[in-house]
């Protein structure tokens, strides 16, 4: 027993793989069966949802909120956190763009019809970016979290952390406090994601079972699209800027970081993978201590362009398979909250699922989208963290080239 117990704290991955099989097994061949099966999986499928939804909205806060004020106390460090900021908004602006516009084009999911397995509830409607700006101060914070407005909260953070920023020494009292939630806060998304196989196994069965091998296809298409756009994005715009601005041949580059890439893919997490980062970055690119040092643990942090990919495509892919119309103006709103998310997506194992449930929100998406999403999200996220470590990494070459240091 002990041998198995410790084969899953070891391969928690394989487990997951070995858990979305039998659930796509159970669901196609034996739940029709068997009516208690679908009893059980959708009470421990549901128990699962409502732990991680549980964390959702106080993780979002804390995270921003604490990512403002790192990116704040960034100043103190000179050009190399002013830099790496505007690196990294730049290219998470463009991976959102690119995230939004090709699923739009190829109607990525239309044709898809997805029945829930979970209760749908009524989704948000949104009548134009006007009112949606409009409403956008909440006039009771609290209301803003019980109620579940997703953007209104988002503002609430920001003004929060700057608020925290500006007053200084008294403000780090309350920073320290909302700095431990923050660490609570991942703390039982991390025990939770522990059982996330047993979770992807009882999510997946009802959903299967409800739709058929026509979802697993359409599931595999979403999948395929992107981790196209992971890899071409990475290719295109971090070997583009090693090469223009960082002065050095993309062949080498991507041969360089290739260890901490494969690590990222393997863990799903930028945060554990930053010591083989940084000997990549000084090792194998000729880095500064002082710029990796610095640019990763930030990047780890606030650099979260292949999940800004992710969600975008994640987010047509469902509003075409359910009918929901994402408008222009929608597409807007989903962009900036999308670039705000990833201050405060985690760079932990399953830190894209609190993004999804936000964005998915603001969407105005059934809930019992999160289901569906919550079965693929390790495979979607291993990709997703081999590119935003890649991201990481061409930042230190660029910064390398483009700073002074004597």
């Amino acid at each position: 027993m002990k041998k198995i117990v410790q084969w899953y704290k070891t391969h928690t991955t394989t487990a997951i793989f070995i858990g979305l099989l039998l659930g796509i097994v159970v669901g196609l061949f034996v739940a029709g069966r068997f009516e208690k099966v679908l009893v059980v999986t959708d009470l421990v499928g549901g128990i699962y949802m409502s732990a991680l939804q549980m964390m959702i909205f106080p993780m979002v806060f804390c995270s921003i909120v604490v990512g403002i004020a790192s990116i704040g106390n960034m100043k103190t460090t000179g050009k190399i956190g002013g830099q790496a900021i505007l690196y990294f908004v730049v290219t998470t602006a463009m991976a959102s763009i690119l995230g939004l516009v090709i699923p739009r084009l190829i109607g990525l999911g239309k044709g898809v019809q997805i029945e829930m397995a979970a209760a749908d509830v009524e989704a948000t409607k949104f009548t134009s970016l006007l009112d949606t700006l409009k409403s956008l101060i909440p006039s009771n914070p609290v209301a803003s979290f019980t109620q579940g407005n997703m953007l209104q909260v988002l503002v609430f953070a920001v003004i929060f952390g700057f608020a925290v920023l500006a007053v200084g020494e008294k403000g780090k009292a309350v920073l320290n406090v909302i700095d431990s939630l923050n660490e609570i806060c991942m703390k039982i998304v991390t025990v939770v994601m522990k059982f996330t196989p047993f979770g992807v196994f009882c999510t997946i069965v009802p959903v299967v079972h409800s739709n058929g091998i026509s979802t697993i296809l359409s599931l595999s298409v979403v999948l395929i699209a992107c981790y196209l756009a992971f890899f071409g994005h990475s290719l295109i715009v971090y070997g583009g800027a090693a090469k223009l601005i960082g002065k050095m041949k993309v062949g080498h580059f991507f041969k360089a970081i290739m260890p901490a890439a494969l690590n990222a893919f393997g863990t799903c997490s930028s945060s554990a993978t930053i010591p083989i980062s940084k000997k990549c970055a000084e090792d194998g690119l000729g880095v500064s201590n002082k710029i990796t040092s610095l640019v990763l643990p930030l990047g780890a942090t606030i650099n979260m362009d292949a999940v800004s990919i992710l969600m975008s495509f994640m987010i047509m892919f469902f509003a075409n398979a359910c009918g929901v119309h994402v408008s222009i103006s929608m597409m807007i709103v989903i962009l900036l909250s999308n670039v705000l998310l990833s201050i405060g997506t985690p760079g932990i194992p399953g830190g894209a699922i609190a993004s999804f449930a936000a964005l998915s929100s603001i969407a105005g998406l059934p809930a019992g989208v999160m289901g569906v999403y919550i079965s693929i999200n390790t495979l979607c996220d291993m990709g997703a963290t081999c590119a935003n470590v890649m991201g990481d990494l061409a930042c230190c070459a660029v910064l390398n080239e483009t700073l002074d240091l004597d």
